[in-house]
C-alpha cells in the first residue's frame, strides 16, 4: 500500500517529540519511579477506521528501544467503539513520554481514514476514482496521504514538483491558458502531465486547443459539468477529466454521475475531526489485568 521512508519519518518522529518534551517531562519524571513498568492499552472511543499503527509503534520505538508494541487489530480495519487497537509494555515513563504523540497521530490519521472511507462508500459502483489534495497538515503530508490510502482513496500530486497543474493564478500570470500550458511544456520531460483548472466553457476550450493532458472541471453545477464532460470526450477521449470544488459527501455521487474519471476533495484532510483514541494503563474495558 505504502513504503515508508523510515530515515524521514524517523527524523520528524524525533522532532516532534522534541517539541513535547523538550528538557524533559517533569510530572512523570517526578511522580513515577525510574523502574516501574505497566502496560498501555491503545482502545478507540467510537466508530471508525484504524490508521497510523506503524508510526505509532516507531514513536515507541524511538522513545524507548525496550518497549514492546503490539497492534490488536490490522491496518485499516473498521473497529467499533471500544475496540483495544494496540498494547505497549514496559517503563511506564517511556510509556507516557510517547503517549500523546502516537495518539495524536493516530487519531488525526484514522479520522483522515474513516472521511476517506465514507466518500468511496459514497462512489460504491462508479468507476470515478476519489484522490486527496495538498491541503494537508504542512510536515504531515506523508502520513495524510497514507491514511488516505488506507480509507481507500487515491493521492493526487504529493507537492509542487511532481506534476504541473495551472490554476487561476498561473492563468493571469502566463498571460492566458495557451501560454502557460506552451511555457511549461518547454521545460518539462516528456513524462510529466500537464494539467488545467477551468471554469468555463471558454477555459475549456482554450484548455483543449492548448493540449492539456488533465483538465479540472472547478466549481460547475452538475449541467455545465456533464456538458463539458461530453465536449471532452468528443475532442480529446484521451484525457483524463477530474472534477472538483467544494465537493460534500451529499453531492460526490451526483458529481460523479457527471462523467469525470476522479473526483479531488479538500476535505479528506483539511477540516477532518481525529478519531477518539486513547491510551489507559494496565486496563481494558474498565477491567484491572
Amino acid at each position: 500500500m505504502f513504503e515508508w521512508n523510515e530515515e524521514l519519518l524517523r527524523q520528524s518522529i524525533r522532532q516532534w517529540l522534541q517539541e513535547d518534551i523538550g528538557t524533559g517531562d517533569v510530572t512523570t519524571m517526578t511522580t513515577i519511579p525510574l523502574e516501574r513498568r505497566s502496560k498501555g492499552i491503545i482502545h478507540v472511543k467510537e466508530d471508525g477506521l484504524v490508521a497510523g499503527l506503524p508510526v505509532a509503534r516507531a514513536v515507541f520505538a524511538e522513545v524507548d528501544s525496550g518497549l514492546h508494541f503490539e497492534p490488536k487489530v490490522a491496518e485499516g480495519a473498521s473497529v467499533k467503539k471500544g475496540t483495544v487497537l494496540a498494547e505497549v509494555e514496559g517503563s511506564i515513563r517511556s510509556i507516557l513520554l510517547g503517549e500523546r504523540l502516537a495518539l495524536n497521530l493516530m487519531q488525526r490519521m484514522s479520522g483522515i481514514a474513516t472521511r476517506t472511507r465514507q466518500y468511496v462508500d459514497a462512489l460504491d459502483g462508479l468507476p470515478t476514482r476519489l484522490v486527496d489534495t495538498r491541503k494537508t497538515t504542512p510536515g504531515h503530508r506523508l502520513l495524510e496521504k497514507y491514511a488516505v490510502r488506507v480509507g481507500g482513496g487515491h493521492n493526487h500530486r504529493f507537492g509542487l514538483y511532481d506534476a504541473v497543474m495551472i490554476k487561476d493564478n498561473h492563468i493571469k500570470g502566463a498571460g492566458g491558458i495557451r501560454a502557460a500550458v506552451q511555457a511549461a511544456r518547454a521545460h518539462i520531460p516528456h513524462t510529466m502531465k500537464i494539467e488545467v483548472e477551468v471554469e468555463g466553457f471558454e477555459q475549456l476550450d482554450e484548455a483543449l486547443e492548448a493540449g492539456a493532458d488533465i483538465i479540472m472541471l472547478d466549481n460547475m453545477t452538475p449541467v455545465d459539468m456533464k456538458e463539458a464532460v461530453a465536449i471532452i470526450k468528443n475532442r480529446a477521449p484521451h484525457i483524463v477529466i477530474e472534477g472538483s470544488g467544494s465537493v460534500r459527501l451529499d453531492t460526490i455521487r451526483e458529481m460523479a454521475a457527471t462523467g469525470v474519471d476522479v473526483i479531488s476533495v479538500g476535505r479528506l484532510t483539511y477540516s477532518v475531526n481525529a478519531l477518539d483514541i486513547s491510551l489507559d494503563l494496565n486496563e481494558r474495558k474498565g477491567a484491572v489485568e
